[in-house]
């Protein structure tokens, strides 16, 4: 039975956002900590333990069939953030625009981390990787906003750069300064 490894690349916490509301918009305001429980994020709008099926399902389930929720964590790094930024010409691109949690260091090609792929933090807070954040019009309607004529680029310049979203496996505190531990599993091709 093969397990886990763990690499030797160790990352860093940049910062940590949070949004009570998402009726309230897609950007997210900094906190000094995110508590992390089985549900999620403590006060965040993507906390729970369903989500209900959208867009991202509706070849599998009708719009609006209760899932378990595997998208309670949304994390871009800082890297990424940064390549995205230049390629539409625009001075930064704040995590809080794309709707991110967790804006991260330190980890190469992080939106291309494999699914199952443990986060631990510093505090033993751990998240799972589900799947890579696919980019789409919401960022870009609040990258317009702030920058006319640069945000309907966002879908297409950010591929495998907008990071990922996952969900928690051990509850803790994530804080900015935290380290985090990348531990990968066996990757194998499907022979189809």
């Amino acid at each position: 039975m093969a397990c886990v490894k763990e690499i030797g690349i160790v990352g860093k916490v940049e910062a940590c956002l949070r949004n009570p509301d998402r009726k309230a918009g897609l950007e997210k305001a900094t906190t000094n900590e995110l508590t992390m429980v089985f549900d999620g994020i403590v006060g965040d709008c993507h906390s729970g333990p369903t989500m209900l099926s959208d867009a991202r399902t509706l070849k599998q389930y009708p719009r609006g069939v209760p899932l378990k929720n595997r998208r309670q964590v949304s994390l871009v790094s800082i890297e990424e953030m940064a390549e995205v930024a230049e390629k539409l010409g625009i001075p930064a691109l704040p995590p809080e625009w794309v709707g991110a949690n967790l804006l991260v260091s330190g980890i190469p090609d992080f939106t291309l981390l494999p699914p199952a792929t443990r986060l631990m933090f510093s505090s033993g807070a751990t998240l799972i990787i589900d799947l890579e954040n696919d980019p789409c019009r919401y960022p870009a309607d609040v990258i317009e906003k702030h920058h006319p004529g640069h945000g309907l680029a966002f879908p297409k310049v950010a591929q495998h750069k907008r990071g990922l979203v996952a969900w928690v496996e051990r509850e803790g505190a994530i804080k900015a300064g935290d380290s985090i531990r990348l531990f990968l599993p066996p990757q194998r091709i499907w022979g189809h």
